[in-house]
């Protein structure tokens, strides 16, 4: 449904994305985290053809923003950081506008009242946009985006600047939209990303630093991760032979978490298991084992890993 390749902007001899490329499958709800500056805006601002790339494509539903421009853009919904709303307009003012400017075949009446409804404006359609709450000026913006039903949404930052209660209003209505819609959601808060999308997608410095399911970019993270191991054993013949174990980088002394053992941080050198031989080394010595937990990182560990910058460039 999206299809970006090898996309590039640049100004001068600065980078602000760099070989950017991934695809969207239909009826996906994939995020773009990243921290702030890290491309993400320019990213959505040349999908949807608001800027042009250095080099690079984007297509949607086949048709490619740059030679197809039109075509493309009658299929995505966009709703940028700031919404594109005039404040002097009324709510029905203003999606009666946005409504003729996309030119949309539909009954206008019913159509604007299917998406108040599902957006939950209907209060406030005859309101001026400048009297609005933040949430509901959002809630606005993403109406204006669903004018036309496009099947694809873009959403970039939709819950800055909310009140808790907004955020989770809005987190349910883009789940919601996502039974209906392709979309794809840019934040650089890591768990509202979590709370609604089934892929995430991890930008740094304008490049992408990983692609795929919370669980699977985890798991390719912590694949070399540490683990805990409790045993019931002379602490520091224990710490002895552990940290002779071929494969161990180092180990670190836990403390006594439960009375009679001792627990033990085992750190692997890089693409090392070593759990078989620290069960067999414990087990030749008759220092029972209580337990072996790995020490699995968070979805926020594995993000400021990758996002984690030299504070000198």
């Amino acid at each position: 449904m999206i299809e970006v390749n090898g996309l590039t902007k640049r100004y001068g001899e600065k980078f602000a994305i760099k070989d950017v490329g991934f695809k969207i499958g239909e009826g996906e709800i994939v995020g773009l985290l990243g921290p702030n500056g890290a491309g993400k805006s320019t990213t959505m601002n040349i999908m949807t053809g608001y800027l042009s790339a250095t080099s690079g494509t984007v297509t949607v539903n086949g048709f490619d923003i740059r030679e197809k421009p039109i075509e493309a853009k009658m299929n995505i919904g966009y709703l940028p950081e700031l919404p594109p709303l005039y404040p002097d307009m009324t709510v029905k003012a203003y999606l009666d506008f946005i409504f003729d400017l996309k030119q949309v075949k539909a009954n206008r009446e019913e159509h604007i009242s299917k998406i108040c409804k599902l957006v939950k404006i209907e209060a406030v359609y005859p309101r001026l946009i400048k009297n609005l709450s933040k949430g509901f000026r959002q809630r606005v913006g993403i109406a204006q985006a669903l004018i036309g039903t496009p099947p694809i949404l873009i959403l970039d930052e939709p819950t800055v600047g909310l009140d808790p209660k907004q955020i989770v209003d809005i987190r349910d209505l883009i789940a919601n939209l996502g039974r209906r819609h392709t979309i794809l959601v840019s934040s650089h808060i890591l768990h509202e990303i979590q709370a609604v999308c089934n892929r995430i997608i991890i930008i740094n410095q304008g490049e992408i630093v990983a692609d795929g399911k919370r669980d699977d970019i985890i798991r390719k993270a912590t694949e070399d991760a540490r683990f805990t191991v409790r045993v019931i054993g002379p602490r520091d013949e224990v710490a002895k032979t552990l940290v002779r174990i071929g494969g161990v980088d180092k180990i670190v002394d836990d403390g006594v978490r439960e009375s009679g053992s001792n627990d033990f941080i085992v750190i692997p050198k890089a693409k090392t298991d070593v759990r078989r031989e620290v069960f067999e080394r414990l087990a030749e010595r008759k220092w029972p084992i209580v337990s072996m937990v790995g020490s699995q990182l968070t979805l926020e560990d594995v993000f400021l890993r990758l996002t984690e910058t030299d504070e000198t460039e």
